[in-house]
């Protein structure tokens, strides 16, 4: 507990020392024209850049969701179809079931 505490407090010294450093000079002098200018080119590459690959990114996606969507239809037909196999079976056994009962039943 005591190593704790003095973890805890020498932790509280030392972000006190940095919250009251000086802040950093501004700089005295604007940067050229010229400099500003590439920069401004840079940002608008950096941009271009970055919506290229978002578009890219969202028809990744959009592919990836119309695959995903037609798996679960293709799904949903191949569940519909077992569902209709199932019943058609049932369907035939009964009816089977029922004509050895009716010539159990019938008189001899």
């Amino acid at each position: 507990m005591n190593k704790l505490l003095a973890t805890l407090i020498a932790g509280l010294f030392a972000t006190s020392v940095f919250a009251q450093a000086t802040a950093p000079a501004a700089p005295a002098a604007a940067a050229p024209a010229a400099v500003t200018a590439q920069a401004a080119k840079a940002d608008v590459k950096e941009s271009k850049a970055d919506a290229k690959a978002n578009a890219k990114e969202l028809k990744t996606d959009a592919k990836a969701d119309a695959k995903v969507a037609d798996v679960k239809a293709d799904a949903t037909a191949s569940k519909a179809k077992a569902h209709h196999v199932a019943v058609k079976a049932k369907t035939k056994a009964a009816a089977a079931e029922a004509k050895v009962d009716a010539k159990e039943a019938a008189p001899k």
